[in-house]
């Protein structure tokens, strides 16, 4: 059996390959015949029996490199695989991702050098004829390319240029070679060891390819050297070649660039310097770059055929330009950047170093929108504008980013300054600018700038993954130019990143919203919020306006908390804008604390709230029926919201106690407000099997608290359950209840007299049940015994007296010294003559 082909420059990477006896022989055409057992032995192989139908061929291949000039190392045997029905061309991820490290590890060094140098090309079956004509016409390109002409990068099969997710899907990969990287390197430098040819043997030590000694490289220059800010400055002389940047651990990027050309050429990499234009320190956005000579070094270097862009420099840290030092932060970044990315911070001299499909002009790069490493490792899009200079139309100006994850942002507006790289490059918390709206939705987040005055801006833009607790760092930036500000009134500051729901609210519990993100109108003053919700939850809400204070804020707000909805309402005392920020936690884990999960802004344009007719004071942050009562067993309340309007002075709120609970109830309002009587005696409860009926009967117009409250655990503390918010417009005064003792209890019912305070020298009728006791008397000037009727209420009629002294009602179990007084009813005073 024999296979015609011829091999394109390669070795093939299997340390199991099966090996040519010297018998066989090659053909003129460059076909080996293989014997039927060495080729029965090779079918079987569990690797290679997965690329189908092989033919076996020995060859002596000759590098492309030694006939240049470099040595020659000695012939290899190679196996080519194909199917011969389908003329493969074979994908070089299925040539070597299936090998382990092990496996390579144990072939020769010449071989494995031969197979990683090859296994960055395409492995393609063709005759020897073809191979030696393309071997000329890449010799050819090479010398273009070294006498300055344009930049031919090599693709795939597929026709497309390879980008740095082709080489590698993360830096995750060369963990090894970092680790012994740094600590390879950090040898060296106690030892004090300076030769470079020394430096890069001890580096690339165990890289298996091309691109791992690349790497060793590039790392070893972000964690060695530092930039040289005083010479930078001019405060020293700068430092350039590779001896004095090694032995002083310092340089510009000249020297960073040099000393990467000057290892790279040590391992056989090919390597050129790239000069240019950056918008690094010393950058003022808006300068004209023109006839203005480039300021910065960079490199690129040849892998597989195609070149690839580098900058050590600013993978290493960058410089405060504030206190003049270097901040060392290492930054992956810029390792192997795509064109496409690299083009927005670096412009080469020379139009074929952009290595782009449709290179950009001096005057479009310089139009460019300024972003940071970040952008592009948290997946951030530019939607608008697409230059960084803004004008402001109408006094606005907007910026719009999309993100395919979760992504947490601020923004800071400053007066401009000239320089690009100056300020904090990181954020804890937002600056709580009152200059600009941010709203982040699904995957898009909208900033829209309303400067406060005529003049130039800078605006940066800081974000952060959202589950991340890291400093929030700079993107990207603009300039805004407002010619003429928007007549408007201030608005709040926002400490929470941005308006409408947080990016990150389903994680907290929060599913839907009543409002969006936008503005909303508080018609009448009055603005009410729901929040959907997946769990039970808690919630505490905020209403920030500049001119309200925190005390009269606070009677703002009324907060319901049910299992499936959050539902809040906002009063609004002041015209403007306000702020409503909601927070949330589990309704069960009461150690968590509240996390702000949405911000809402208010504008109240019109009619507001008088302060009269704000929420009473100290309302809980629980009002009306919900999660809390529904959990003690409160229910099929007559009532469901907190807010409860009376036009009458009175009303009823009824309920049921199915754990059958200790209860307690407390009515108040502002604490400056007095009555003739005090509020407790305008609360009447009455309890009969499980439904529990609240009377209210309110002495004047205006707004009341009623708290209820319930002894969960027997022998406890009264616990809050929930509070009402009663609105009274009626400007009659209703009289009180009567003052009810403890022996009022479960099952009692008053029907008559209803009212507490009774006309004098008058007769009144009484009705009343009380289970389980043989007696029911009312005692004032003298005792009344009722008599029990068929209904088992107990009646008659009594003389209120001339008002000395109050009726009491009482009941007895046994004897008449036994008994208890139930409550006790005023008599009105006679008008005396003086």
């Amino acid at each position: 059996m024999s296979a015609e082909v011829a091999i394109k420059k390669f070795s093939f990477p299997f340390s199991c390959a099966a090996r040519l006896s010297q018998q066989d022989e090659v053909t003129q055409e460059g076909c080996v015949q293989v014997k039927a057992l060495e080729l029965h032995a090779f079918q079987k192989n569990p690797v290679l029996n997965k690329l189908n139908t092989v033919a076996v061929i020995g060859a002596l291949v000759h590098n492309e490199k030694q006939a240049e000039g470099s040595p020659k190392p000695p012939a290899a045997q190679v196996l080519a695989c194909t199917d011969a029905s389908q003329g493969a061309v074979l994908p070089r991820q299925s040539m070597f991702e299936k090998l382990t490290a092990e496996s390579e590890d144990q072939r020769p060094v010449a071989k494995r050098q031969l197979s990683s140098e090859s296994a960055a090309r395409p492995i393609t079956m063709v005759k020897k004829s073809a191979v030696r004509k393309e071997a000329e016409e890449q010799r050819h390109q090479k010398a273009k390319a070294h006498l300055g002409q344009k930049v031919t990068s090599c693709t795939t099969a597929t026709g497309k240029r390879r980008h740095q997710k082709d080489l590698f899907t993360s830096s995750e990969v060369f963990h090894r070679v970092d680790t012994h990287v740094i600590r390879t390197g950090a040898e060296l430098k106690e030892k004090r060891v300076y030769d470079v040819k020394t430096i890069v043997q001890r580096i690339t030590h165990g890289a298996r390819n091309e691109l791992e000694r690349l790497r060793a490289i590039w790392l070893w220059l972000c964690h060695n050297i530092e930039y040289d800010v005083s010479g930078y400055l001019g405060s020293s002389e700068k430092l350039s070649s590779p001896e004095e940047v090694i032995a002083a651990g310092r340089g510009v990027c000249s020297g960073y660039s040099s000393l990467c050309t000057e290892m790279c050429r040590e391992v056989g990499i090919e390597c050129e310097e790239v000069p240019g234009h950056s918008k690094g320190i010393g950058y003022r956005p808006g300068q004209s770059l023109k006839n203005v000579k480039s300021d910065h070094l960079w490199n690129a270097v040849l892998l597989g055929g195609q070149w690839f862009l580098l900058d050590a420099c600013w993978g290493a840290g960058r410089v405060d330009m504030e206190h003049k030092s270097f901040v060392k932060r290492f930054d992956d970044f810029y390792f192997l950047t795509d064109p496409e990315e690299f083009i927005d911070s670096h412009f080469p001299d020379e139009e074929k170093w952009q290595l782009l499909d449709r290179p950009i002009s001096l005057e479009e790069f310089e139009r460019k929108v300024f972003k940071t490493s970040a952008f592009f490792t948290m997946g951030l899009r530019l939607i608008q504008p697409h230059h960084f200079h803004i004008i402001t139309d109408d006094g606005e100006a907007n910026v719009s980013l999309g993100f395919p994850r979760p992504v947490t942002f601020t923004y800071e507006i400053t007066q401009h300054q000239d320089l690009l790289h100056c300020g904090a490059s990181e954020q804890k918390e937002s600056i709580s600018s009152s200059f600009g709206f941010l709203t982040v939705s699904y995957r898009s987040m909208k900033l829209q700038l309303l400067p406060p005055a005529s003049g130039i801006y800078d605006v940066k833009v800081f974000a952060r993954p959202e589950m991340a607790t890291t400093p929030l760092v700079w993107v990207c930036s603009f300039i805004v130019e407002c010619p003429m500000p928007r007549a408007m009134e201030e608005i709040p500051e926002n400490p929470f990143m941005s308006w409408g729901l947080q990016s990150f609210a389903g994680s907290l519990g929060i599913i839907g919203s009543s409002q969006g993100s936008e503005a909303a109108e508080a018609e009448e003053g009055v603005f009410e919020l729901a929040l959907k919700t997946s769990r039970p939850l808690m919630a505490l809400c905020e209403l920030i306006h500049p001119g309200l204070e925190a005390a009269v804020a606070k009677r703002c707000l009324v907060t319901q908390v049910q299992p499936d909805v959050l539902r809040c309402q906002a009063l609004c005392p002041l015209r403007g804008f306000y702020r409503l920020s909601v927070f949330v936690r589990d309704n069960e884990k009461t150690d968590d604390k509240f996390q702000n999960v949405a911000n809402f802004l208010l504008h109240c344009k019109g009619k507001v709230v008088g302060l009269d007719e704000l929420f009473p004071p100290n309302l809980s942050s629980v009002c009306g029926p919900g999660t809390r009562t529904s959990e003690a067993g409160l229910c099929k309340f007559s009532h469901t919201t907190a807010l409860v309007s009376t036009h009458q002075g009175k009303c009823n709120i009824t309920f049921h106690n199915n754990q059958d609970l200790k209860l307690h109830t407390v009515l108040s309002r502002e604490e400056n407000k007095t009555t003739a009587f005090p509020l407790s005696r305008h609360l009447f409860c009455t309890y009969t099997d499980t439904k529990v009926t609240v009377s209210v009967s309110l002495p004047e117009a205006g707004m009341y608290r009623l708290g209820l409250y319930a002894m969960t655990t027997p022998g406890s503390d009264f616990n809050p359950m929930c509070d009402f918010v009663l609105r009274n417009s009626c400007s009659e005064p209703m009289p009180p209840f009567p003052c009810v003792y403890a022996a009022w209890g479960k099952g009692c019912v008053l029907f008559e007299p209803r009212v507490g305070l009774l006309e004098p020298l008058s007769w009144v009728r009484f009705r009343v049940r009380v289970p389980g006791v043989q007696r029911v008397s009312v005692v004032g000037e003298a005792r009344t015994d009722l008599k029990l009727n068929k209904s088992r209420i107990w009646e008659g009629e009594v003389f209120s007296g001339n008002g000395l002294q109050q009726l009491k009602l009482a009941a007895s179990s046994g004897k008449a010294s036994d008994l208890a007084v139930l409550m006790t009813f005023d008599i009105e005073q006679l008008d005396r003559e003086v």
